[in-house]
């Protein structure tokens, strides 16, 4: 009896951010997965090793966790004054699903540095040294991204000094701007698609709750700690160790998904589980991180913590961050709010992992809350390259 061989297709393994995912340039994908739809999908899933019921993805190349069961897709852009596109695919660890419905922040980090080394940046304007100014197109979402690669001796500059909470070791900072992150977002068009700054938000089984959805980096859903019993310190294994809970925030995101329109009917959050987010925020205050550190509450403006995938995330998704930051600069919002209420263009919160400094600057014009950008800076780095292989 005889068996197909093993395809290979070129591949980079990269960490971005508190992110890892496999890259592809799109005209090394098989030609049946150049174009989205099942053939594409069925490639990413066996490349992770999902759906797999024992939820390890041992037989692929995902490491278990929504940071690290991730695929990007890079190619040429077809947008003026672009670079690249930049494709993002969230695999499902036990479920046959690639969810395409938002972006990768962190992810975001790798993408500049991916160009330049694989020639998708025009050389006259790649340096030998100081910074590369990479034009991302975000295609999931329909937004630009403006990514500041370090360059040394003509090469990227992966070592350097800049620590970021979440990642052992330093490596070199990426200024990272996302641009008009909240305008056209697929959800209403508007930064808050519910038209309040503040909603009640009624849950099935739960009640009334105090929410803030907002479309600016990602759609997320802000809830306060303590109205579910939480105090916005909590750990990874405090919140994913009880099944209660978990159930509790899914049932949240679901309810606020519906609210926002981006689903008709509470059963379609199953199959979008990477948006919206939902995450939980408390007035600053001193809690041990996840690495033992103990940071305290006169160095941050704000907890958050949040869910990815349907578990807390170890420290902040890119995208999310993008969402606190906006959110923060708006005064009456929840995140403002535990923030202290003023306004701010910048503000530093507190993760699981430690904190994170973002800023955003948020106008009222007409009546109607815009933002132009959003800013933060992550590392990345390449792990492995050669090419991945997967039964024919």
């Amino acid at each position: 009896m005889s068996h197909p061989a093993q395809i290979r297709i070129p591949a980079t393994y990269m960490r971005g951010g508190t992110s890892k995912g496999v890259f592809f340039l799109l005209q090394d994908l098989p030609l049946a997965a150049q174009q989205p739809g099942a053939a594409r999908d069925a490639l990413l899933m066996r490349v992770i090793g999902s759906p797999d019921p024992y939820g390890k993805q041992t037989d692929g190349m995902g490491g278990a966790t929504s940071s690290t069961s991730k695929c990007v897709i890079i190619g040429r852009s077809n947008q003026p004054g672009h670079d690249v596109d930049y494709l993002y695919g969230q695999v499902s660890i036990d479920q046959p699903l690639v969810d395409w419905s938002g972006n990768c922040g962190n992810l975001s980090s790798a993408v500049g540095p991916f160009a330049i080394a694989n020639g998708l940046v025009d050389p006259a304007r790649v340096p030998e040294d100081g910074h590369c100014s990479v034009r991302i197109w975000q295609a999931n979402i329909g937004k630009t991204i403006l990514a500041a690669v370090p360059m040394c001796a003509g090469a990227v500059q992966e070592t350097g000094d800049f620590e970021l909470d979440g990642v052992s070791f330093p490596a070199a900072e990426i200024a990272l701007e996302f641009l008009h992150p909240a305008e056209d977002d697929g959800a209403g068009g508007s930064m808050f698609p519910t038209g309040n700054l503040l909603d009640q938000l009624e849950v099935r089984g739960i009640g009334m709750l105090s929410a803030t959805m907002i479309n600016a980096g990602i759609a997320t859903i802000f809830v306060n700690a303590a109205e579910l019993g939480l105090t916005g310190r909590e750990l990874q294994n405090e919140i994913n160790s009880d099944d209660q809970r978990l159930a509790m925030f899914e049932s949240i995101r679901a309810h606020g998904a519906l609210r926002m329109g981006l689903i008709n009917h509470l059963d379609e959050a199953k199959t979008r589980q990477h948006t919206p987010k939902i995450a939980f925020v408390a007035p600053p205050s001193s809690y041990t991180t996840s690495s033992g550190k103990t940071l305290a509450a006169a160095d941050i403006d704000v907890l958050v913590r949040a869910m990815s995938m349907g578990k807390l995330h170890h420290a902040m998704m890119a995208t999310c961050a993008v969402a606190i930051a906006t959110a923060a600069s708006v005064p009456g919002t929840l995140v403002n709010l535990a923030a202290g209420g003023a306004a701010r263009e910048s503000l530093r919160f507190g993760h699981p992992s430690g904190s994170l400094r973002v800023g955003a600057k948020a106008e009222l014009v007409d009546g109607v809350w815009t933002v132009t950008k959003a800013r933060m800076s992550r590392s990345a780095r390449i792990l492995m390259e050669g090419w991945v292989r997967v039964p024919g």
